[in-house]
């Protein structure tokens, strides 16, 4: 079958696609490997409009619910599979083969499988994910009210997510692998102001410390070699974002 569209996704990208090429009569596909995408690691989302309060794994099922109503006549859906290759055919078709092996064509394909951060690389990380380290300040951050915490980063993610932190928790400490901080200057300065803000440069994490919960992260000045421990009960991990979209890289 040579469907309108091929739509590889189930985040609220995804699904917004699939219903609106449904109402449109678009002959449709959606493939995905989950639904939610990235709002699945989260326990609580209290920024999703329309909802004071839903957890990742609640969302995701809404999504799917929503996505499932349309299904029939102008929707098929091929639910926990992922896209492993795309290739572009000599009429301008696209072919997308899943991981068990089987292929769909389609007209036009829309790619909203999204990004995964990158994680935190030091002992003790996989550890202790989910259980202090945490990769959304607006989702988890007020669970850490009045605490002492921790943000991995010097780009604008990483000082957005620490003004956030700053309304709500005791203190923040950001520390940065390199020199100069990515962050555009004027919330640079506009942080270094605030008393309870500190920020570390040029310092590699060494490893993450706790028992249940984090209690500690251990950093090296690369200049000096010394290591220092800081005590926090949340690290907040912003070192960037990898697109899931490899499986096109040669389209």
């Amino acid at each position: 079958m040579m469907y309108d569209l091929i739509i590889l996704g189930g985040g609220p990208a995804g699904a917004a696609a699939a219903v609106y090429a449904a109402r449109k009569q678009l002959k449709t596909i959606l493939i995905t490997g989950e639904w939610g995408g990235q709002s699945t690691v989260s326990e609580l989302i209290y920024n999703w409009i329309g909802t004071p309060e839903i957890s990742g794994a609640d969302l995701g099922a809404s999504l799917k619910k929503h996505v499932l109503y349309y299904k029939g006549e102008f929707l098929d859906v091929i639910d926990s599979q992922k896209a492993s290759s795309l290739v572009k055919n000599s009429d301008n078709t696209f072919t997308i083969k899943t991981e068990d092996g089987k292929e769909y064509s389609g007209h036009a394909v829309l790619i909203t499988t999204g990004s995964g951060r990158r994680k935190l690389s030091c002992e003790g990380a996989d550890k202790f994910e989910n259980k202090g380290i945490t990769y959304c300040a607006s989702c988890d951050g007020p669970l850490f009210g009045g605490q002492d915490v921790i943000v991995i980063g010097g780009g604008n993610a990483g000082f957005e997510s620490a003004a956030q932190l700053l309304a709500y928790c005791k203190s923040v400490t950001l520390i940065h692998k390199n020199l100069e901080f990515k962050a555009d200057e004027i919330t640079v300065n506009k942080l270094l102001a605030n008393p309870k803000f500190k920020a570390i440069k040029n310092a590699d994490i060494m490893k993450v410390d706790g028992e249940q919960f984090v209690s500690s992260l251990t950093y090296k000045d690369k200049d000096s070699g010394n290591e220092t421990t800081i005590q926090a009960t949340g690290i907040f991990v912003e070192v960037g974002q990898i697109p899931n979209s490899n499986f096109a890289k040669d389209v």
